[in-house]
């Protein structure tokens, strides 16, 4: 389209400049009128190539005293194009050295002398293409930068979107499977001798199998880009009460203590903690063996602190100190055959910790001196925004 459109500027604004003068287009002007369109097509592929010969046309055209027209479209295209293609060394030649040779032509054909004004307002014409040659060049980088800056970002937010769903699967199906498990072989083993307790177990297998399912179908849903109604609201610390509900359903005795004020918090300080004390009552649950989970919640003006106890030694298999307690996600490989939750990923305590500090707060897990297991994480509360 642009070849058409510089060759019909070149042949009309010619064949008009042409008749002004009683003149009329023959063969060698028409050639050399169509050289620089036809040379536009193969642009793309040999932009340095089609400079050059552009370049000798349009000399060749004005410096033999063609018909005076717009001629010099083709030349002013190639121009931009090589320089926004990287050839600004070579544009910048052709421009001095078609200028230099389309003096000595005119001097050597019209044998005149050049005046100044003349020749400044060729140069100054051949100037301000390349200048607006390396405007749109500089335009076109700009414009390449930001498009790459934006895909990045889209790009990192869909990171931090993917991590922050597996992270949110791990937490409540590390959870909820859990406890399937240990309820699952607590019914097999009481079903003949003590149906009412292995009805428990049930039942607690079914509640923690629907809340696992409706997280699953949420999370997938996000994932293809779907609206999807949770079953149930963003879990906060003000559904605890059903946490620990379920684990003392378990089998699992869980007391609640709360220093403070009791406030609402911002929805991800709120999320954050919540997903902790589930995580961190989910390793207890697995292999603490402990008789009594103890979460405390401390409400300061500024600070959230959420501890997180328990009395217990640990089961087979399970690692009791420091960052190795429970092999990072609340599962003993040794006692089940392997992690059905991020096998090996260690997720647990450096899963905690970095929604800790995601939020500008910290975690710290180990055991305590006189045995059991403590969490304690903190979260920085800003006064406005709760």
């Amino acid at each position: 389209m642009v070849a058409v459109l510089v060759a019909a500027v070149s042949v009309v604004g010619t064949h008009y400049a042409a008749k002004q003068v009683h003149e009329q287009l023959d063969v060698p002007t028409l050639v050399l009128l169509f050289v620089g369109p036809v040379a536009l097509l193969f642009s793309r592929r040999w932009p340095a190539a089609v400079l050059v010969v552009t370049t000798v046309a349009t000399v060749g055209y004005y410096g033999l005293g063609f018909p005076y027209g717009p001629q010099f479209t083709a030349f002013a295209v190639v121009l931009v194009l090589a320089v926004v293609a990287g050839y600004r060394v070579l544009a910048w030649v052709c421009s001095v050295g078609a200028l230099l040779v389309y003096f000595l032509l005119y001097w050597l054909i019209e044998h005149g002398p050049v005046g100044w004004t003349w020749v400044l307002g060729h140069v100054a014409a051949v100037a301000a293409i390349l200048a607006l040659s390396e405007l749109y060049r500089v335009h076109r980088q700009r414009v390449a930068v930001q498009r790459r800056i934006r895909a990045e970002r889209q790009q990192r937010q869909a990171n931090e979107e993917r991590l922050r769903i597996a992270q949110e699967l791990h937490d409540v199906l590390a959870h909820n499977i859990s406890l399937i498990n240990v309820q699952a072989g607590v019914a097999l083993h009481l079903m003949d001798q003590r149906p009412e307790q292995a009805r428990t177990a049930l039942s607690v297998i079914k509640q923690a199998s629907k809340e696992a399912l409706g997280e699953m179908r949420s999370a997938l849903a996000v994932l293809r880009g779907e609206t999807y109604a949770a079953h149930s609201p963003t879990p906060g610390l003000d559904r605890l009460d059903e946490l620990t509900g379920r684990l003392v359903s378990a089998g699992l005795p869980v007391r609640t203590t709360v220093t403070g004020a009791q406030r609402p918090l911002p929805v991800e300080v709120d999320l954050a903690a919540y997903r902790i004390v589930q995580e961190a009552l989910t390793n207890v649950y697995r292999h603490a063996q402990a008789s009594e989970a103890v979460v405390s919640l401390t409400y300061r003006p500024e600070l959230l602190t959420v501890l997180v106890t328990d009395d217990g030694t640990g089961g087979p298999g399970a690692t009791r100190s420091g960052e190795t307690w429970s092999d990072g996600d609340g599962v003993d490989p040794a006692a089940d055959g392997g992690d059905p939750i991020g096998a090996g990923g260690g997720n647990g305590i450096p899963g905690m910790r970095e929604r800790a500090t995601a939020l500008g707060g910290s975690l710290t897990a180990g055991p305590l001196p006189g045995g059991g297991f403590r969490v304690v994480a903190t979260f920085p509360l800003d006064r406005e925004a709760s």
